[in-house]
Formats: structure tokens, C-alpha cells, sequence
């Protein structure tokens, strides 16, 4: 069994969003009940995040970004993206969640992590708030690992949506690899096949884009033998995934069918891609209750498990 993390705190719960808005705190809810309900909860190693310091922010936002924020107590970022009193510290722990787990990687205490966080990170972009992310989680913890002594990440993404913000801040990086299978074209409106980096991280993007109705037998080509191909090819030293559960059949914001047999399928890809070393999961998207809960209780099962 993998020394795998659960890392999770209430400030996540704080994070208000306007009645009936998708990404709410129930989300987490949800994920927290399914897994104390569960026989895997107490195999897993419990940690609280750490709140992300603002250079490790800056790392990939601007201060004049971090600063507008600082000074905004509540509205919205974007028509999408609600801003309220507790929301700038939950968003600190999101992304200090992620840093947390790459703590732990490094001495040794876990090999794997799931990240239940809130706000969400991929389509933040340096400088503005974009489809309910405030900070790109994944994107600060792999400027952390890399100073960490990570010097390769390789970043999964799949989430339904493309995520932008991740790809942007490492167009130009040789030393991160981003991978995302998203449904195309959808919103952001970014993710084409033929976005694939720029300068000298030319052929460090590698974008599946596919189509509405998209499910088991696509996610497993792309996660089983394309993603193969490419993490062998860049032998990372961690993997960090944006873990969007609204790929699922039931999610009611995209068109995806993938099924819980089609996410366990994922993961395990994921898993075996490259064997012994660190993955980090962090949540983003997923907005069916019942079909996230069951998503993350399957993720979990797979990270003590799968070997």
C-alpha cells in the first residue's frame, strides 16, 4: 500500500460563492463524507495545508494581481469568479495544499496526495481570476518543486475544460510538460491540438482535444498509451494532475460520458505512466455531487492501492 495524503482543512468551506453558483462548498462536503464513510479513510495519512506564502504565489502571478486582491473584500473577478470575505486565505491554502504535499514527498513521510481543495487553480492566469480559480494551484506547486530539486514536472490535466492558465505559464518552459484532454470546443475556447508551446518548450504542450460525447474507450487511448508515450519520452521527476471529476456522465456543466470505471481507468494510467515517483492530485472541477464524491472516493482507492 502507497503512504498516501488526504490533505484537507475547513478554511476550504469559507470560500462563499453567490446561492445556486456550481462550485460550491458542498463539493467538499460531499468528498469528505463518501471517504469517512468509507474503509479507506483511516489508511489514509491526514494533513492540514500550509497557507502558501505570497513569493511562492508570485512565482506565477504578478504583485500587481496579488495586490488587487489583497485590497478586495467581496465581487466578482470575472462573471464567473465571486470573490468574498474568507476567499483570499482559502485561496493562499489551495495552493499551499499542493505545496504541502510536495513537503512531504521530499521527506519521505508520503509517495502520493489528493488535494480537496477550493477555489480551484488551472484557469487563473497571471494576472486575472478566470472561471472560478483565483491562484493556479498546480502551476505554483510546480514552481515549488522545482525549487524543491523536482527539476521535470509533468502536469495532467483532466478537468472537461482546457486549462488555460496552466498551459500559459509554462508556453515557453522546457522543464514543464503540460498534458490536457479536454472537451473542444468548449469554454475556455484554448486547447487545440495545435497548441503545443512555443520557443524552446515548442513540443512541451500536448493538447487531446475531443469531442462532446467523448467517454471510456477515448480517455482510455489518451491516458493509456498517449500519455505513455510522452512521460517516457520526458522522464519526469514528479506528476502533478488536475484532477476535474467533470469529465463524469452525470456532471451537468459539460458533455462527457466517462464512467466510474472510465475514471479508475485514468488514474491508473496516470499511476503507471512512471512508477516510483511522487503524484500529486489536486482538485478542479466536478460539479455533480454524487458523481464527485464517487470519483474521489475511486481516486483514493487507486492512489493507496495501485502499485
Amino acid at each position: 500500500m502507497k503512504k498516501t495524503a488526504f490533505i484537507y482543512d475547513d478554511i476550504f468551506l469559507k470560500h462563499e460563492m453567490p446561492e445556486f453558483h456550481p462550485e460550491s462548498s458542498e463539493r467538499l462536503v460531499s468528498i469528505v463524507d463518501a471517504l469517512k464513510s468509507s474503509d479507506i479513510w483511516n489508511s489514509l495519512v491526514h494533513l492540514s495545508p500550509e497557507k502558501s506564502s505570497i513569493s511562492d504565489i508570485e512565482a506565477i502571478h504578478t504583485d500587481s494581481y496579488v495586490s488587487r486582491l489583497q485590497q478586495m473584500t467581496r465581487g466578482y473577478l470575472d462573471p464567473d469568479t465571486f470573490m468574498s470575505e474568507y476567499t483570499l486565505e482559502a485561496a493562499l491554502y489551495a495552493a499551499g495544499a499542493i505545496i504541502t504535499a510536495i513537503r512531504n514527498t521530499v521527506s519521505g513521510d508520503i509517495e502520493r496526495a489528493f488535494c480537496a481543495v477550493r477555489p480551484p487553480g488551472h484557469h487563473a492566469e497571471d494576472s486575472r481570476a478566470m472561471g472560478f480559480c483565483i491562484f493556479n494551484n498546480v502551476a505554483v506547486g510546480a514552481r515549488f518543486a522545482q525549487k524543491q530539486g523536482y527539476k521535470k514536472v509533468f502536469i495532467v490535466d483532466f478537468d472537461v475544460h482546457h486549462g488555460n492558465g496552466t498551459q500559459h505559464s509554462f508556453y515557453n518552459d522546457d522543464t514543464v510538460f503540460y498534458f490536457s484532454s479536454h472537451q473542444y470546443p468548449h469554454y475556455p475556447g484554448t486547447g487545440a491540438a495545435s497548441e503545443t508551446g512555443s520557443g524552446k518548450g515548442k513540443g512541451f504542450t500536448y493538447n487531446v482535444p475531443l469531442s462532446y460525447g467523448a467517454g471510456d474507450k477515448e480517455m482510455h487511448e489518451t491516458y493509456n498509451v498517449t500519455l505513455h508515450k510522452l512521460v517516457k519520452s520526458f522522464s519526469p521527476d514528479i506528476m502533478l494532475v488536475s484532477s476535474g471529476f467533470d469529465i463524469h456522465k452525470k456532471d451537468p456543466l459539460a458533455g462527457f460520458a466517462v464512467t466510474d470505471d472510465g475514471i479508475r481507468d485514468i488514474v491508473r494510467g496516470i499511476l503507471s505512466a512512471k512508477k516510483d515517483i511522487p503524484v500529486i492530485f489536486t482538485l478542479e472541477g466536478g460539479y455533480s455531487l454524487e458523481a464527485l464524491a464517487s470519483s474521489v472516493k475511486i481516486t483514493m482507492q487507486e492512489l493507496l492501492s495501485y502499485e
